[in-house]
């Protein structure tokens, strides 16, 4: 994969937490193809099946089991290994699973970011640090307009406000100690959050999301089940914040502290669709099945969500690649080979690379920034 990324990765030493989810494997898979050396920290795979195994990523890293907010230990693995640029992804990542478990949900996304953050202070080699958090961080008012970097932190439930709480820890050390206008005096770091909408994509089977939920019922024959069906949320295909993650990384380690900030990824708004457009749109890939609607009480989620890209748009040039009809076309065909074609882990790499090299090359004809 040459000219990819100004050819930033090739052959750096990059730590990815939470290398085991499933957006953490894609990312991880991207590297390796990238030619990076990547260190993955994160805790078992939670569930299984899983993307991380399925692709036998462990054979391709250094692959280390830790928790984010074992302070001493990722201090530890920061020293040994020296790392040039960190991708942090590591996260209690559920709505849902925040209303039973507030205490792991704070404990894991605020301070295993202030943890990150420190382990990052106290080693010398790092240049870039991005710091992946979610859509749900705004103050979310309901409103038909996109939120901006620039709007107000908030989340009605655990789960948004640690990540709001995760964007405010980024944005003092940010200020206090990685200061831009300080770069290259007292520091050489660049740090960066970013923000993307819902990702789907082949080799999620976490529970409470859709695109699992949908295809777990489908392989099974049985009705999906979906609970809010006419919410709104900024689907997008796994690969299309990634790419945008993956451009910012190369620019702020070639341009330092000029790209650090806030910035937000999500689709174009003609793709923004209905829980029940969407689950609609699996099914028709899947060729058949059919979706129950739960009308029972439900804990308190957003209706409307959508973010502003145009800042990553303007200043990075950074464009989606895949509609929503594409986006799910890939990923309904994933899960296909995984469930018809007894799943064969070699046979899904390469499945799965050849995914990731369609992407870019779709992304070369739109002669996207990053590709050049």
């Amino acid at each position: 994969m040459t000219s990819l990324f100004l050819d930033v990765y090739k052959n750096k030493k990059i730590i990815v937490t939470g290398h085991t989810g499933f957006k953490g494997s894609w990312l991880t898979l991207w590297l390796k193809e990238l030619g990076a050396e990547i260190l993955g920290y994160s805790l078992e795979p939670s569930t299984k099946p899983n993307l991380f195994e399925v692709l036998g990523l462990k054979n391709h890293i250094h692959h280390v089991i830790g928790d984010v907010r074992d302070y001493d230990k990722l201090l530890a693995v920061f020293k040994e290994f020296q790392p040039k640029i960190v991708f942090h992804l590591a996260a209690q990542p559920l709505v849902r699973l925040s209303y039973k478990e507030p205490r792991h949900t704070y404990e894991t996304n605020v301070m295993g970011t202030v943890n990150i953050l420190e382990a990052v202070r106290k080693t010398d080699s790092v240049n870039v640090v991005i710091n992946v958090t979610s859509d749900k961080c705004y103050e979310n008012k309901e409103w038909v307009w996109g939120y901006r970097e620039t709007d107000p932190m908030g989340g009605y439930d655990p789960y948004s406000s640690s990540k709001g709480c995760a964007e405010l820890v980024t944005l003092a050390y940010l200020r206090s100690f990685f200061n831009p206008k300080d770069y290259g005096k007292t520091h050489n770091v660049a740090v960066s959050s970013v923000r993307a909408g819902n990702v789907i994509g082949g080799g999620d089977w976490r529970e409470d999301r859709l695109i699992s939920d949908c295809v777990k019922s489908l392989s099974k024959g049985e009705s999906i089940v979906i609970r809010n069906p006419q919410a709104i949320r900024p689907w997008q295909f796994v690969l299309e914040p990634l790419s945008g993650y993956l451009w910012l990384g190369a620019l702020m380690y070639h341009h330092g502290a000029e790209f650090a900030g806030a910035w937000n990824f999500g689709p174009n708004d003609d793709d923004i669709l209905t829980v029940q457009e969407l689950v609609e749109l699996v099914i028709r890939h899947w060729g058949g099945g059919s979706y129950i609607i739960d009308s029972s009480k439900q804990p308190h989620e957003a209706k409307l969500l959508k973010l502003d890209t145009s800042k990553a748009r303007y200043f990075l040039k950074w464009r989606p690649v895949y509609n929503i009809y594409e986006a799910v076309k890939e990923t309904i065909n994933w899960y296909k080979i995984y469930y018809n074609d007894n799943k064969q882990n070699q046979k899904l790499y390469e499945f799965t690379r050849q995914q990731l090299l369609r992407y870019i090359k779709k992304a070369r004809k739109r002669n996207l920034a990053w590709t050049r």
